[in-house]
This record gives C-alpha cells, structure tokens and sequence, in this order.
C-alpha cells in the first residue's frame, strides 16, 4: 500500500462522515419545518375549511344536479383527496419520531380515511362503500380541532360506568314492563301485549312521546295508573338522565385537567402519592433526629 493509499483512506472516511453529518442536519431541520407547518394556527383552519368543503360536496351529490356540475364536484372531491394526502404527510413527517406518530389512535383513523379515498372504487361494485368513506371524511373534524378531541375522549372513557346506569335503566323498564303487561294487556294489547311490546311502550312515555293518550285510556279502568306513569317517568327520564349527564360531566373535568397537567408538564397527584411523600418526609424527620448528637 502506497503513501498516497494511506492518505486517501482517511480521507474518504471524512467525507463519508461530513455527507452523513449533513444528512442529518437537513433531516432535523425538515423535521422541525413540517412541525411548525403542522402547528401553525393558519394550516390548522385550512384543514378545517377542506373538510366542511367535503362535506357539502358530499350532500350536493345526493341532488340531481346537471351532469357537467356533477365533474366539476368530481374534479373538486379529487383535489380535496390530495389535500388530505399532503396535510396527513405533513403532520406525519413533523413527528419527531415516526412510530409515535401511530400510537394516537386519531392518527390511525385519518390514515386509514385518507388512503381508503385513493383507493379508486366509483366505477365498481364497491362505489358504495367509497361514498361511504368520504362521509366519513368530516369525522376529521374531531381529529383536528383538540376541543372535539377532549369531548370525545371523555365519552369513550364515559362508557364503562355508563354500563351500569343503562343496566340499571334496564332492569327498571324490565320491572314496569312486567307490571305494566299483567295489568293493561286487556286494556290495549297492541300496547301492552307482551313484555317486549311493554318495554317499546315505556321507551314512548320516557320520550314523552303522546304519553298522555296512553295514560288516560289506562286510567278508564285504572284511575290510579297515573302512579304507575309518573313514577316511572321520574326514574327513567329525570334520575338516571341526571346521572348519564354527571357521568359525562365528571369524566370530561379530569379529561380537561389531564390535558391541562399534560400542556405544563406536570403530572396528577393522587392521595397514594401525598401521602408516599408524607412518609418519606417522616422518615427522613426520624433520622435527622436519631443522627442529632443528644443535649448535655
């Protein structure tokens, strides 16, 4: 090996290095230029004018509009598709790390939204299925604007205790459905002909759905039905749609303050931890008095 070969080696191992370096410094700065486009308040609102645009484009179809504007509508709801392709490219290149970018859910749901409206299917079997898609485009909405994002957050994490209202509210039309069956079937048995049919008849009264008509023809026979009526709809539409409401209402408080301790980089307290803290606090009270030298 030459003097010359001995040179060279080094010096290509620098120019690799510098190339890789400059590589990624443009990476990171590409990185943080897409971030600040997929913050900006502006590509925020234009996001949201193209998906209410979808949207109306989506309701115009179902008219029987003139053939030339309906291409014009194509031509529109195809460049809206790129829109989507571009913005949904940004945020996923401003991610600083691209496997998180998957994790959030709402990012999955505009993917699968965006790329299953490239998919070209109006000319086949499935055009059905790919209006549908583009309906489904203006769910978007929640995915862009944070506040619809905390309100449907709220109502998923809502749903297991909302479980056991809806069991509770079961039991109750099961209870006045039964009753209501032994005693009215002879009155009106289109009403009151079975349990089933019972339970649809108090679902009208919870909605108060001519509720009255059904009361009085009962109290023909009944004059004391009314109890019956009123009772139920006391527990069916004042108790437990107060207690759907302050479900709801509580879990979209702690879903605001999670956002709120996430926004400042803090985390939630719980009572567990105080009271760890106080422990700790007392221990180390203990030992700072065993390690005190004892008063002559």
């Amino acid at each position: 090996m030459t003097e010359g070969d001995d040179e060279a080696i080094p010096s290509g191992i620098l120019a690799a290095e510098f190339i890789a370096t400059g590589l990624i410094m443009s990476t990171e700065r590409l990185q943080r230029f897409f971030w600040s486009v997929r913050s900006h308040r502006g590509f925020e609102t234009f996001v949201i004018v193209v998906i209410i645009t979808s949207a109306l484009l989506v309701g115009v179809k179902t008219y029987d509009i003139d053939p030339g504007w309906r291409s014009l509508i194509g031509f529109f709801d195809i460049a809206i598709t790129l829109v989507f392709l571009v913005e949904i490219s940004v945020r996923f290149l401003g991610e600083e790390r691209k496997r998180d970018f998957f994790r959030q859910g709402w990012n999955i749901f505009d993917t699968l939204i965006v790329v299953a409206s490239l998919i070209p299917v109006e000319d086949s079997d499935m055009a059905l299925i790919g209006r549908l898609v583009r309906i489904f485009r203006v769910l978007r909405l929640v995915s862009i604007i944070p506040e619809m994002r905390i309100l449907i957050n709220a109502l998923i994490k809502a749903l297991p205790q909302l479980a056991y209202v809806l069991v509770l509210m079961f039991i109750i039309f099961y209870i006045y459905g039964a009753i209501g069956s032994m005693l009215f079937q002879d009155i009106n048995a289109v009403l009151w002909g079975d349990i089933a049919t019972s339970m649809l008849t108090l679902f009208r009264v919870m909605t108060f759905e001519d509720w009255t008509d059904v009361m009085y023809e009962t109290m023909v026979v009944y004059p004391l039905s009314w109890i019956f009526y009123l009772s139920f709809i006391f527990f069916s539409a004042f108790a437990f749609l107060n207690m759907v409401i302050g479900v709801v209402v509580n879990v979209l408080h702690e879903e605001n303050e999670q956002v709120m301790l996430e926004q400042s980089g803090l985390s939630k307290v719980t009572l567990h931890d105080l009271q760890h803290q106080l422990n700790e606090i007392s221990d180390m009270v203990r030992q700072l008095q065993r390690e005190q030298p004892p008063r002559s």
